[in-house]
């Protein structure tokens, strides 16, 4: 089977780990020095249950709760990662902004999200709870996942979940990953 084109846009607040998160899928290193970005596109070779997948990476420039949403990030865009700091209310509060004005611009009812919560190695800095965190992804039908881009931890998770979420969104996962009781 020739390898499916996804495209994934990664957004979020200013400074919570957009493209560290990135670059660590994509590199295998944590980039520590902060340069605020433009736009960067990543690409990469992801297998996912058998599937090869290209996966092209939109790393955005921070967003706001201000920001006027780029149109370019609901065309041709089959997933979105919207992340945030444990360490940031603001962060968490933008991340959840952003999902409405995906949806606006969609003008659909569920988009294939995975909500991060990353910097999980600040933990004593942290203000946003899991549980928070959980509670807004099960509000939004979203898969959430905590993640450290420094210690790499559940970094290759955030894309591969992603997938899932595109392709099940897509009509191609059966119910089979569901758990039933007869």
């Amino acid at each position: 089977m020739p390898p499916k084109s996804r495209k994934v846009a990664v957004m979020g607040y200013r400074s919570v780990g957009k493209s560290s998160l990135c670059i660590q899928f994509v590199d295998g290193q944590f980039v520590d020095s902060y340069d605020p970005t433009i736009e960067n596109i990543f690409t990469k070779k992801l297998k996912v249950r058998g599937q090869e997948y290209g996966l092209e990476l939109v790393d955005t420039a921070g967003q706001d709760e201000y920001s006027i949403f780029p149109a370019q990030y609901s065309m041709d865009i089959h997933g979105y990662v919207l992340v945030y700091s444990i360490t940031s209310e603001k962060s968490f509060e933008v991340a959840q902004v952003i999902y409405d004005k995906i949806l606006d611009m969609m003008g659909k009812v569920t988009v294939p999200v995975v909500l991060v919560g990353n910097k999980t190695d600040l933990h004593v800095e942290r203000v946003v709870t899991t549980d928070a965190g959980r509670r807004v992804a099960d509000k939004w039908k979203a898969v959430f996942l905590e993640t450290s881009a420094k210690q790499h931890e559940s970094v290759s998770d955030i894309f591969t979940r992603v997938i899932l979420e595109i392709e099940k969104a897509d009509g191609n996962l059966g119910q089979s990953d569901k758990c039933c009781l007869s």
